[in-house]
């Protein structure tokens, strides 16, 4: 459109000049006089045209709307990914956990047992020795020994004593393998748990990835399909162009042009009234979000802390699964789009990952989006304010950013993308902000 519109300009530019030019300037020739039946026919080619664009228009609009549902379920299916490997990671480690306190539980059991084994064969044989000579607590010999009836009772005493501690021991260390074994049956009852756990997250992380992987396939087959509605529909705009010019002349070609400014005025009006409807109804009725209210001297320089944070990493590369408290790291393998970035051999952050290493100093955060949108006080969005976060559903979570203020945030968008400053979107955004500062 730039140049037409400095076509035009010339043009009516050459007019001025010609009309204001003495008699020594010569007139152009006139302009070629078509007949009615041409123009009438190329009256009608620009309005087969203008219908076609307008066609081209609404196709364009429906495959654009198609492109961003299946953008939004991509990044649905990348987060649900996610989640489903911290779930499996967890899970891991409470197997590991279980096998090593059943493992100790089965050490203490045998130990106890080989205790109780021992304990148990000297009193046999202390039994053995009573019964042999004809006592059932202790032996004949210590009695017959005896120098003296004080001697003999000390002596009687003390074998009865011997044997109390002996059947006392035993006892304690019945008790003592019985309750190892309870041990040991519940730590093993809980490692299968813990096992069953892990299978199911392994099982829903696959069938993520298989989601995932379609949902990527149908978005690579729209976006593809956009692009050639874009370029059908400017060949066409071009032949309307020269319909047009063809039929009115340049006058009639700007007087269109203005038309057309006159009608993009209104449609960008119209987007912005629709788009402050939309916000309005995400945060609850407002038109806009409220003034931010402002945290305590010592919250907002924690803030600006996180904010700086977040601000050191902007240009770094997207990889999903990447970044930590440290700083980016290497992505992983999604068998899906991410692995078609080649993410996995890239150093950065994903929308999760970013959220962890800005906020490394205030609070530890899972790497899921779902788990941060809970992990601090939630406030509506007509509160929110700089320094908290912003999440994406509706129904489940799929996209984290960090709110700068003056409705600007920072985020790590997609896999070929990178750590960024955008406007907020309230298309599908979360009616509540998460705020771990004030």
């Amino acid at each position: 459109m730039g140049t037409r519109r400095g076509l035009a300009i010339g043009v009516l530019a050459m007019v001025a000049l010609l009309g204001t030019a003495g008699a020594g300037v010569a007139v152009p020739p006139p302009p070629p006089n078509p007949s009615d039946s041409e123009l009438r026919e190329s009256r009608e080619a620009a309005d087969a045209k203008a219908s076609e664009v307008g066609q081209l228009t609404s196709r364009l609009a429906e495959a654009e709307s198609r492109l961003a549902a299946l953008q939004t379920q991509v990044e649905l299916k990348m987060e649900e990914a996610n989640k489903a490997r911290v779930d499996m990671l967890t899970a891991r480690d409470a197997a590991a956990e279980a096998e090593r306190e059943a493992q100790a539980a089965r050490v203490e059991a045998d130990a106890a047992g080989a205790a109780i084994r021992r304990a148990r064969g000297q009193l046999d044989r202390f039994v053995a020795g009573s019964y042999q000579q004809g006592s059932t607590i202790g032996s004949l010999s210590a009695y017959l020994g005896s120098e003296s009836p004080d001697d003999l009772l000390s002596r009687a005493q003390l074998l009865e004593a011997v044997s109390s501690s002996q059947l006392d021991a035993l006892e304690a260390m019945q008790r003592a393998q019985v309750e190892k074994s309870n041990k040991d049956a519940a730590a093993r009852k809980a490692l299968e748990v813990a096992k069953q756990r892990r299978a199911e997250a392994e099982q829903a992380k696959i069938a993520a990835d298989e989601a995932r992987a379609a949902a990527i396939q149908a978005r690579a087959g729209q976006a593809s399909r956009t692009s050639e509605l874009e370029a059908e529909k400017e060949q066409v705009e071009q032949q309307l162009y020269e319909a047009q010019s063809q039929v009115d002349g340049l006058e009639g070609q700007r007087a269109r042009y203005q038309n057309w400014l006159e009608q993009k005025q209104r449609e960008e009006e119209e987007r912005a009234r629709r788009a402050a409807m939309a916000a309005a109804a995400n945060s609850g009725g407002s038109s806009a979000p409220a003034p931010e209210s402002r945290p305590s001297p010592s919250a907002s320089a924690t803030v600006e802390g996180v904010i700086a944070r977040a601000m050191s990493q902007l240009g770094v590369t997207y990889a999903w699964g990447g970044g930590n408290a440290y700083g980016p790291t290497y992505g992983i393998r999604d068998g899906g789009v991410a692995d078609s970035y080649g993410d996995y051999m890239k150093i950065g952050f994903d929308c999760s990952g970013l959220m962890i290493y800005a906020f490394a100093g205030v609070q530890a955060l899972p790497h899921y989006s779902g788990y941060q949108y809970t992990a601090g006080r939630q406030v509506p969005l007509s509160q929110m304010r700089r320094g908290d976060m912003l999440f994406w559903g509706p129904s489940r979570v799929h996209h984290v950013a960090l709110y700068l203020g003056n409705g600007q945030m920072i985020e790590a968008p997609y896999s070929g993308g990178y750590v960024r400053i955008a406007p907020v979107r309230y298309g599908d955004i979360m009616p509540y902000a998460t705020r771990l500062i004030g």
